[in-house]
């Protein structure tokens, strides 16, 4: 498309477009005083620095090198995952076992190294993930040098460089208006006032600002770090594990399982070196075998690489998570509010029909449409569809004298024309209902149309200035413009899954209720039938909330309301994600519990979105979903299954002081059980499909079970162990104790295991199963014997070991089917 400019003198402007490879042409601002004309025939101001200015200020360092927005190093993983507190009291341990104990005692240390390993390797793989979508979805910054136009990126804009601004563009660097045409800029974001601010030539610009109506262009006057945009840019990319509701309750039960520690590994340490006169190095061994269990290390990692490995699935369905407990939220999330145009529908439209009101010519129609057309640089979905209908002849342009850019606010657009011969004119383009009075009959037209899921526009010819306050309410209908909008294929697929979710669907749109209500209808959501006129919502904030439950379409919403429907819906306690891809959205987006937005969307839209969708399909959001569900409905299981380890540990501990007898148990006994009933199943639970909705209470849904499932455990455990010890007596007798103390825990892990892996499927069948079996080859090989020092004595213990373990997951079945029924989250 051609963009045309008028020079000072009012001539026919310059119709040659500029060649800048991005669709984006150059506009020229006409001045009180025309700027020196350089050689090539444009204002030398307006043709940007030089390619010598700019290697000049490279020179000088006044380049934007903004921090990188990019996820932690690979120096920052590696600390992060290796120095830890509970890796550091490990490390201690197995660097005393190795001194102390055989290296089958020590294999504990070498299990860690291997999981801080996995650790490692996910988070890198998902770091480089999150940079190239990074890359991918950034938006680059139309920058002017030498007259041409060309989009560049943010890292190599220059000090003094000219920026060109159009609606939905950010400005990425401080500046100077330097070309102003009606541009309004929305800086709610600095500022928090939402009103967009009129700018003009030499009014400021600031980074992180964005541009809501009209063009322009700006001069950079303080980039890199100096510019409040490298802030911004810095925190919104950062890779983070924080500030989640899963992430927070695991670090609340670690503080807690550290001070339960402390006490009960000093006690463990008197009793087996102090009180009971044993051989050192079998003493610290056990020792050592009580405190290493107590140290639920693995489900930190666990999580790490859960959400990591989210990360990496999410990247390869091209969806950006710009903050990584953004996974995590949208899956509690129970309300998703939509915005019609470009989410539910494409971005094309067609235009149907133009109906001519009030006896307009319609051949004069046409022309009228086309010059309105070409009349604005940066056309909307609407007016696209009008040019490519209404594509306007080489030599039968009409000038523009006067512009008016489309504004969400006011919901239309304009252009007065000088059409030669001493004709003038002046156009609206915009929503009928707020062009036309109430009782205009050709508002029950309208209606009619909008049944049927189709968008009518109204042409209108007014008198007078385009931006008097009055201006709308002179205007004499002309025709009825009919668009048809495409909707996405797989739209309504996603809403039905939403619907079988129980996630409520809310469509917001600024367009027409009923034409909104139509294409939801198509579209079967629920509720569509009943749709309502946002003008007609109360402004009480209360009866605001009860209407928006109440209702599931509404039209005719202004960018304030969205923001107001948001919070409303906040206040009755609901989890509310927010998608959209319009400047109109992005004050939405920013309150919203999770802020989605298209790929295609504007820059501020994605600058404020947890989530960018990439490939522009709103059909990507089950994803998301369902992998934030993974997440946490898998760690809740997994967390389950440590802590239990945690709770029977301590508790094992604390009997041991109490009756002054030995630890049950070796390190090695206490890293076979680990890694049969904990560690290698929860790293497939935690990997499996899991779409069980995600509840709030993370820690006392975990604790819940954990308390009472380790209390079996470790009294079940320990009352063997005793029996045992009145049993066996001589030498191996304490080994064979251990062995019968640990069928019993085994056997009793294992049926917390498989209470955890329910419903059963057939690969958490096999799962178990191998577990199982994996210990019962240990139990039957010679060499493993006594690699992990277990040999069943007889044959008396060990059945009572098995009867005992029987009548614990008895306990078990009970005391989850109680707790489940008593304390319901």
């Amino acid at each position: 498309m051609t963009q045309r400019a008028l020079d000072p003198s009012g001539d026919e402007p310059n119709r040659s477009p500029m060649p800048d490879g991005t669709g984006r042409q150059v506009k020229i601002d006409a001045g009180s005083e025309p700027d020196p004309v350089h050689p090539a025939g444009r204002p030398a101001a307006a043709r940007g620095l030089t390619a010598a200015e700019v290697a000049e200020r490279i020179a000088r360092g006044e380049v934007n090198d903004v921090p990188v927005r990019s996820s932690r190093s690979l120096t920052e993983i590696v600390r992060a995952n290796v120095f830890t507190r509970f890796n550091l009291i490990i490390g201690v341990l197995w660097v005393i076992m190795l001194f102390v104990a055989p290296i089958q005692d020590s294999l504990f240390g070498f299990v860690i190294i291997a999981n801080t390993g996995i650790g490692i390797v996910q988070e890198w793989r998902a770091k480089k993930t999150l940079d190239s979508l990074a890359v991918i979805g950034e938006a680059k910054p139309t920058v002017r040098r030498d007259g041409v136009a060309a989009e560049i990126s943010t890292s190599e804009i220059v000090l003094g460089d000219l920026v060109e601004l159009g609606p939905g563009d950010k400005a990425v660097v401080d500046g100077t208006v330097a070309e102003a045409d009606s541009l309004e800029i929305d800086e709610s974001l600095l500022t928090g006032e939402a009103d967009p601010v009129l700018k003009r030539p030499g009014d400021p610009v600031m980074s992180g600002s964005f541009v809501v109506a009209g063009s322009g262009a700006f001069t950079a006057t303080k980039v890199g770090r100096e510019a409040y945009a490298a802030q911004l840019a810095e925190e919104a990319s950062r890779f983070t594990l924080v500030q989640s509701e899963l992430r927070s309750g695991i670090s609340t039960i670690l503080k807690y399982v550290t001070w339960m520690m402390i006490p009960t590994a000093i006690g463990l340490v008197i009793s087996q070196l102090v009180v009971k006169d044993n051989n050192v190095k079998d003493s610290i061994a056990r020792t050592v075998g009580g405190i290493v269990p107590m140290i639920p290390e693995g489900l930190v990692l666990l999580t790490s690489v859960a959400f990591a490995i989210g990360v990496v699935r999410l990247g390869r369905k091209q969806c950006l998570v710009q903050e990584l407990p953004a996974i995590e939220g949208l899956a509690r999330v129970d309300v998703v509010c939509l915005d019609k145009t470009g989410t539910l529908t494409e971005g094309g439209m067609d235009v149907t029909e133009v109906r001519a009101l009030n006896g307009t010519d319609e051949p004069y129609l046409h022309r009228v449409l086309g010059a309105l057309g070409s009349s604005d640089p940066h056309p909307n979905a609407s007016l696209q569809a009008i040019i490519d209908a209404y594509p306007v002849p080489d030599g039968q342009r009409w000038d523009v004298t006067q512009a008016l850019p489309f504004s969400s606010a006011r919901k239309y657009s304009g252009a007065a024309f000088d059409e030669g011969d001493g004709h003038e004119s002046a156009w609206l383009l915009g929503a009928p209902d707020v062009l036309l009075p109430e009782a205009d009959p050709a508002l029950t037209e309208i209606e009619q149309l909008n049944e049927q899921g189709l968008r009518v526009l109204l042409l209108a010819r007014v008198r007078g200035e385009l931006d008097g306050p009055e201006t709308a309410a002179g205007a004499v209908p002309g025709a009825l413009i009919v668009l048809e909008q495409r909707l996405r294929p797989d739209a309504g697929e996603t809403l039905a899954y939403f619907a079988d979710q129980r996630v409520a669907t809310k469509v917001i749109s600024g367009d027409n209720a009923v034409s909104v209500g139509a294409v939801a209808a198509k579209l079967g959501l629920p509720g569509a039938e009943h749709t309502l006129d946002a003008r007609k919502l109360p402004t009480d904030p209360d009866a605001m909330a009860t209407a928006m439950e109440e209702n599931s379409v509404f039209g005719r919403v202004t960018p304030q309301q969205k923001r107001e429907m948001v919070a409303a819906l906040q206040s009755r306690g609901h989890t509310v994600a927010m998608t959209g891809d319009g400047v109109n959205d992005v004050l939405a987006l920013k309150d919203a519990d999770i802020g989605v937005s298209m790929g295609s969307g504007s820059e501020a839209t994605r600058a404020v979105a947890q989530i960018v969708l990439l490939n522009n399909s709103f059909a990507t959001l089950p994803s998301v979903v369902a992998e934030g569900r993974r997440v946490i409905g898998n760690i809740t299981r997994v967390a389950t299954l440590f802590l239990t380890k945690t709770v029977y540990s301590v508790l094992l501990a604390v009997l041991v002081v109490c009756f002054q007898v030995e630890y049950p148990f070796l390190p090695r006994h206490l890293t076979l059980l680990s890694t049969l009933t904990i560690g290698v199943p929860a790293f497939f639970l935690a990997l499996a499909p899991n779409k069980e909705r995600a509840h709030p209470h993370f820690v006392r849904r975990v604790m819940r079970y954990a308390i009472p499932s380790g209390t079996i455990a470790a009294a079940a455990t320990f009352a063997m162990y005793l029996i045992a010890r009145s049993h066996y007596s001589g030498t191996g007798a304490l080994d064979a104790e251990t062995s019968a103390a640990t069928l019993t825990l085994f056997l009793v892990s294992m049926w917390v295991l498989a209470i955890i892996a329910r419903p059963y499927t057939w690969w958490r069948i096999c799962l178990v199963a191998a577990m199982g079996l994996a210990f019962l080859i240990v139990l039957v090989v010679p060499w493993l014997q006594d690699f992990f020092a277990l040999k069943l004595v007889g044959t008396t213990m060990p059945w009572t070991a098995v009867g005992i373990a029987v009548v614990a997951s008895v306990a078990l079945e009970y005391t989850w089917r109680l707790v489940g029924r008593r304390f319901p989250v």
